[in-house]
């Protein structure tokens, strides 16, 4: 079959309005006030909205929601995100209880916990993912799932154990771009790094007492397009991830969230999402969600649980 993904070239910036399937009515309710009043209320941040992200209304209608810790001050500059840089504040030894309470009162079943990357920090935030894990443990202890999406930590391997051993029920990395861009997009990261803390975490197997369960723990990761990047290029992204370990793939569309940051090279059309899904499948992923509005934890209980 012919494929249906076209080559663009990098910095091309795509004409006009954007297109009808980037266009979608805003949900109604007293869920979503509900979901933003108790986080302004518990002095929490989210991933949701910090990053501007188009399904913040869907997910907070559905009383859902990406928490983000270690403050809202990242300590890198990546061009695509909306999350604020700078000098971030010292760890809040209590947000890891509060983000534990919040989502006992949200009655959530499906936590995502997220974090701005904190390279000034010796461990870069490990050790507050693993007590945000234990906490939600602690006051949620039954019928929970939590994912941690978590930054490279600059490649230190011990703060990726300590991550490890708080037991996550599924630990997502980002690799966001294929490599060519990284330099544009990502320019404080690197992409073998991002693919080594893959393939460590894939690996990883965490203490039990008890040799027939499995200790090991699924790996997730999530691609941007419609920065300039080919057919061929995500195809080998695609393949690097699964060859480093990662089995669960989200794909979507990145969208500029304002005038300073990248710009939209091409809006890839749905049937184009329906093709990488295929390609990522037909690679061995496990799970995989791919549409222009699939974000890292969007639906993630659906995908991951």
């Amino acid at each position: 079959m012919k494929s249906t993904l076209q080559t663009k070239q990098p910095g091309r910036k795509p004409s006009g309005q954007k297109p009808s399937w980037l266009k979608r009515n805003l949900p109604t309710g007293s869920e979503y006030e509900k979901v933003r009043q108790l986080l302004s209320r518990s002095n929490l941040h989210t991933v949701c909205q910090e990053a501007k992200c188009p399904n913040m209304w869907e997910c907070f209608s559905r009383q859902t929601s990406t928490f983000m810790i270690m403050g809202d001050q990242c300590t890198r500059n990546c061009r695509f995100c909306n999350v604020k840089t700078g000098n971030p504040l010292a760890l809040d030894p209590d947000e890891p209880a509060r983000v534990a309470k919040a989502a006992l009162e949200l009655g959530l079943k499906y936590v995502v916990i997220t974090s701005v990357t904190r390279d000034d920090l010796e461990d870069g935030g490990a050790s507050h993912f693993a007590a945000t894990i234990n906490q939600i443990r602690n006051f949620i202890p039954q019928g929970i799932k939590i994912e941690v999406l978590i930054p490279d930590f600059q490649g230190n391997p011990e703060a990726l154990n300590t991550v490890m051993e708080a037991s996550p029920d599924v630990l997502n990395h980002n690799i966001e771009t294929v490599p060519s861009l990284y330099s544009t997009v990502r320019p404080e990261a690197r992409y073998e790094r991002s693919l080594e803390l893959i393939q460590r975490a894939s690996k990883y197997e965490k203490s039990s007492s008890l040799p027939e369960v499995s200790t090991t723990t699924p790996v997730k990761s999530g691609i941007m397009v419609g920065l300039g990047e080919t057919k061929e290029e995500l195809q080998k992204t695609i393949k690097d991830l699964y060859q480093h370990g990662c089995r669960i793939l989200t794909i979507g569309q990145y969208l500029q969230p304002s005038a300073k940051h990248l710009p939209v090279v091409k809006y890839y059309e749905p049937r184009e999402f329906d093709e990488l899904k295929g390609f990522a499948e037909s690679t061995g992923f496990t799970s995989v969600a791919s549409a222009p509005f699939v974000r890292s934890s969007y639906e993630a209980d659906k995908l991951c649980g």
